[in-house]
């Protein structure tokens, strides 16, 4: 499951789904926002519709997509998911509430409550970029809980780069040898527990 930024399905977005699926995966990217008529291409109005999304329905959408998959054929049952921005903080909250979840990938993505993340029975695999402080800040107790709990986890810290890094049509963010770099450990990673 590939999991947009708070822009919405966007290029960038169909984009990595497409190079999750050349490298062998049944990829998805759900549209958070198709219940408010779909992605706008004025990115300024995709944010503003984000502010009518209520935080839970949102999360039993996505949640909801691993009851679909099992009826596809195409689906081996072994689930990852990567998340981008308000992605990332929704592949984090995948992991606490989907246990059936193998592998979740959170690029700069919120991190959810401490307390939750002995819930979690998927590897994690985390992204940062170590310009972008107000996320940044959830780290060090996000760290402690995963260790405290035993979970499998990966998490790299990309200095000198800043919040989306990753997403190549946003220029003046993105930083080619993080992005790359992050997109070949992504692979890595669910290559790894996925396969």
């Amino acid at each position: 499951i590939v999991i947009h930024e708070n822009r919405g399905l966007n290029v960038h977005i169909e984009d990595v789904t497409r190079r999750a699926a050349r490298a062998g995966y049944l990829a998805i990217a759900p549209n958070a926002l198709s219940a408010l008529g779909g992605t706008p291409a004025n990115e300024d109005e995709a944010r503003q519709l984000f502010q009518q999304l209520k935080a839970e329905d949102s999360l039993q959408n996505f949640i909801k997509l691993f009851d679909y998959l099992p009826g596809r054929k195409d689906c081996t049952g072994k689930y990852g998911c990567v998340g981008f921005c308000w992605g990332g903080g929704m592949a984090n909250k995948l992991a606490v509430n989907v246990p059936s979840l193998k592998a979740a990938v959170a690029f700069y993505g919120a991190q959810p409550d401490a307390a939750d993340v002995p819930k979690i029975k998927s590897a994690i695999q985390l992204h940062y970029g170590g310009l972008y402080e107000r996320i940044d800040a959830g780290i060090p107790a996000y760290e402690a809980a995963l260790k405290n709990a035993g979970t499998a986890y990966e998490l790299y810290m990309y200095e000198g780069v800043n919040h989306a890094f990753h997403n190549d049509t946003a220029l003046t963010r993105y930083n080619e040898a993080a992005a790359k770099l992050a997109w070949q450990r992504t692979l890595d990673f669910f290559a790894k527990y996925l396969n």
